[in-house]
C-alpha cells in the first residue's frame, strides 16, 4: 500500500572538503554520524522523457531505511511530494496509476542507473530531537540502453526533518555558504544525471511558446492550460487531495466553454465531439465534488444551531451519510480517470492542440474576433438573468436561475480567455461575473441542500428519529435562496450598467 511523504530538502555542490562543522547553526546541538549507506536506484520514464519534462520522478531504490518504489511530484522549490510502495519487481498498480494521464500508452522503461555512497549525520537540538538529516553523497550515474558514457559527482544534501520549520535550512545554507558550498544547479540527481550521461530533450512549452498574437492563438492558450491543468491534477484527484476535484472539474468546464465560446475560431464539428466528452468528465467530477459542497454546507448549518433546536442524531446520521457518499463517488471517479474514454478524451485533447481546427477568424487581430464571442454570451446571457427575474417563485425560477448560473459562468471564462487580448474590460467582466456566480451558485446549493435535506429526513423518520431539526435546516435554506433573489436585481443592474458603459 502506497503512502505519502512532504519532503523538504536542498542539495549543494560539493568538492573534496565534504561536509562543514554544523553545530550551533539554529540550535543544533550535536551532529551525529550515522554511518554509509549504499543506495541502487533505477529510474522509470517513457522512451520520450515525459515524466521527466513533467519534474516527475519514478524510481525502484534498494539500501537505505525506505527502499522500495518511490514517485516524487514536485510542491514548491525544493519541496516535494513522495508516494511510496514497497520493493516488487514491476511498478506498482497504485504508483503506475498516478502517472498515467503523462504516460498514456506509452511503456515505462529504466532510464538511468544510480548508485550512491550517502555519508549520513543527524542534525539533532539539546533534547536529542531531529531537525534535519545532512549527507555527502557520491554519486555514480549511467543511462541504461545507451547515452553518453557513466557520470561521477559528489553532492550535498539536507533534508527537513518531519514538522520542521523550513528557516531552519536557510540558517544551515547560511553556514554553507560560509564554507565555500553553494546550491546544486540542477533541482535532483535524476535530472543531472539526465544532462551528463547524453539524451535528454530539454523541453519547456512555457519558454519555447511564442506570445500570443492572432484571435487563434489567444483560445489556444486559454485552452492549452486548461489541458495542463487536467493532467497536473489528474493524480491529486486520484490521491483525493482536498480541493483537487473542484480544481479539475473547473479547468474540464473551462475547456468546454472555450470551445463552446469561440466557435468563429474552431471548427465546431471538430469541437463539438470533444465538448461532448468533457461534460462526461465534469459530470463524473461533479457527483464527487457536489457531495463534498453539500457535506460542508450542512455541516457548517448544523453547527451554528443551538442546541435545543438539534434532536435526535443528526450530527451522525450527516457524518455516515458523507462518509459513505464520499466513499463511493471517489470510488467511481478513479474508476473514469482509468478507463479508455478519459485517456482518449486527453490523446484528443492534444491533437486538437497539435493540429488546430481554426477557422479563417483565428488568423485576424484578436481584438474583433475575441470580443465579439464575449458579447455573444453576455447577450444570452442578459436574456436568461430577465427570464429567471420575471419568472414566479418555486420551482419554475429555480430552474431559471440554475440556466442564468450556467450562462454566468461560460461568460466568465470566455472573459478570462480574452484577457490577455482585452486587458481591463476583460478583467472587469471576469470580476463581474464571479460575483454573479457566486449569487447564482448560493441560491443552486439551496435548492439542492432541501432536496437533500428531504432525503435524510425521510432516513430519520423510517427510522423512528426526530424530523425537526431537518425541517429547521430547510426553512434556513428556504431563507439563503430568498435573500439571493433579493439581491440578483441589484446585482444585475449594476452588472449592465458598467458592461453598458
Amino acid at each position: 500500500m502506497a503512502d505519502t511523504k512532504r519532503e523538504i530538502e536542498r542539495k549543494y555542490e560539493s568538492d573534496d572538503s565534504g561536509l562543514p562543522d554544523l553545530t550551533g547553526v539554529g540550535g543544533v546541538a550535536a551532529v551525529l554520524d550515522k554511518g554509509l549507506m549504499e543506495l541502487d536506484a533505477t529510474y522509470y520514464d517513457t522512451a520520450d522523457e515525459r515524466l521527466a519534462a513533467a519534474a516527475l520522478t519514478l524510481r525502484r531504490r534498494t539500501g537505505g531505511s525506505d527502499a522500495g518504489w518511490h514517485l516524487k511530484f514536485p510542491v514548491g522549490p525544493g519541496v516535494r511530494d513522495e508516494i511510496r510502495a514497497p520493493l516488487s519487481d514491476t511498478i506498482p498498480e497504485e504508483i503506475a496509476a498516478l502517472v498515467r494521464s503523462r504516460v498514456r500508452d506509452a511503456e515505462l522503461i529504466p532510464l538511468v542507473r544510480l548508485r550512491s555512497a550517502r555519508d549520513v549525520r543527524h542534525l539533532v537540538d539539546a533534547d536529542g530531537a531531529l531537525l534535519a538529516e545532512a549527507s555527502v553523497d557520491a554519486v555514480t550515474a549511467e543511462r541504461l540502453g545507451g547515452g553518453g558514457g557513466p557520470a561521477q559527482w559528489t553532492e550535498i544534501e539536507v533534508e527537513l526533518a518531519d514538522d520542521g520549520d523550513p528557516a531552519f535550512l536557510d540558517l544551515v545554507e547560511k553556514r554553507l555558504r560560509k564554507a565555500g558550498v553553494h546550491r546544486s544547479k540542477s533541482p535532483s540527481k535524476l535530472a543531472r544525471a539526465l544532462e551528463q550521461t547524453g539524451g535528454h530533450r530539454r523541453r519547456s512549452r512555457k519558454k519555447g511558446e511564442p506570445a500570443p498574437v492572432t484571435a487563434g492563438d489567444h483560445v489556444l492558450a486559454y485552452l492549452r492550460a486548461q489541458r495542463d491543468v487536467l493532467v497536473e491534477l489528474d493524480p491529486a484527484v486520484r490521491r483525493d487531495v482536498p480541493d483537487s476535484v473542484h480544481r479539475m472539474r473547473v479547468a474540464t468546464r473551462r475547456a468546454r466553454s472555450t470551445l463552446r465560446s469561440f466557435r468563429s475560431v474552431l471548427d465546431r464539428t471538430v469541437t463539438d465531439p470533444i465538448g461532448v466528452e468533457l461534460k462526461w468528465l465534469a459530470g463524473a467530477l461533479g457527483i464527487d465534488r457536489d457531495q463534498e459542497v453539500m457535506a460542508e454546507r450542512l455541516t457548517a448549518a448544523l453547527d451554528t444551531l443551538p442546541p435545543r433546536l438539534v434532536t435526535g442524531p443528526v450530527h451522525e446520521r450527516l457524518a455516515a451519510w458523507a462518509e459513505a457518499r464520499h466513499g463511493g463517488a471517489h470510488a467511481h471517479l478513479t474508476g473514469v480517470l482509468d478507463s479508455r474514454r478519459y485517456l482518449t478524451l486527453l490523446d484528443t485533447l492534444d491533437g486538437l492542440l497539435a493540429d488546430p481546427p481554426l477557422h479563417k477568424a483565428a488568423g485576424k487581430q484578436p481584438d474583433k474576433v475575441i470580443a465579439k464571442a464575449v458579447d455573444k454570451d453576455l447577450a444570452t446571457l442578459s436574456a436568461l438573468v430577465e427570464q429567471a427575474l420575471g419568472a414566479p417563485p418555486g420551482e419554475e425560477r429555480d430552474v431559471a436561475v440554475h440556466e442564468a448560473r450556467k450562462k454566468a459562468k461560460r461568460t466568465r471564462y470566455a472573459a478570462e480567455a480574452a484577457t490577455p487580448a482585452l486587458g481591463k474590460p476583460a478583467r472587469s467582466l471576469t470580476k463581474a461575473m464571479k460575483n454573479l456566480t457566486t449569487l447564482l451558485g448560493e441560491h443552486q446549493d439551496s435548492v439542492m441542500t432541501r432536496l437533500t435535506l428531504c432525503e435524510l429526513s425521510a432516513v430519520a423518520h423510517a427510522a423512528g428519529e426526530s424530523t425537526f431539526t431537518y425541517g429547521v435546516l430547510y426553512g434556513r435554506e428556504e431563507a439563503r435562496a430568498a435573500q439571493a433573489e433579493a439581491e440578483l436585481p441589484g446585482l444585475w443592474k449594476e452588472i449592465s450598467s458598467t458592461a453598458a458603459g
